[in-house]
């Protein structure tokens, strides 16, 4: 068992924090070979995610904490859409479609989302980089 509280989430984002990453993944799964990848990523502003994708798996984004823009793109790199989760305007999660072009952008520090998508965990092609 595992309680998702403000303890684990102030852990998290503290780890985040001192990451030169700047964010940090607590994951539920037991292997990166598990059929389902859930975990919590812990996101400050300035983390740096490449837009990318995941051509055979949705992903879907549950906002535990915080602001995070979810930016979304077509193949030439242009903007096709962005979303802004933030539990005070009743926007809480997203689940966004396999193969679709998409990063996010960090806003407030402390932010926490969880993830997840279908395993196992694949590292990314270069053909799933924008």
């Amino acid at each position: 068992m595992q309680l998702i509280d403000n303890a684990l989430l102030d852990q998290i984002s503290g780890e985040a924090q001192a990451s030169a990453r700047l964010r940090m993944n607590f994951n539920f799964h037991n292997s990166a070979m598990a059929p389902s990848q859930r975990l919590i990523n812990a996101l400050e502003p300035g983390t740096s995610l490449p837009i990318h994708r995941h051509r055979h798996t949705q992903e879907t984004y549950i906002l535990l904490r915080g602001r995070v823009r979810v930016l979304f793109y077509n193949s030439d790199k242009s903007l096709k859409e962005e979303v802004e989760l933030d539990s005070l305007q009743g926007r809480y999660g997203i689940n966004i479609p396999a193969g679709q072009w998409h990063t996010l952008m960090v806003l407030e520090s402390g932010s926490a989302i969880f993830e997840t998508k279908d395993g196992p965990y694949l590292p990314m092609d270069a053909e799933d980089l924008l």
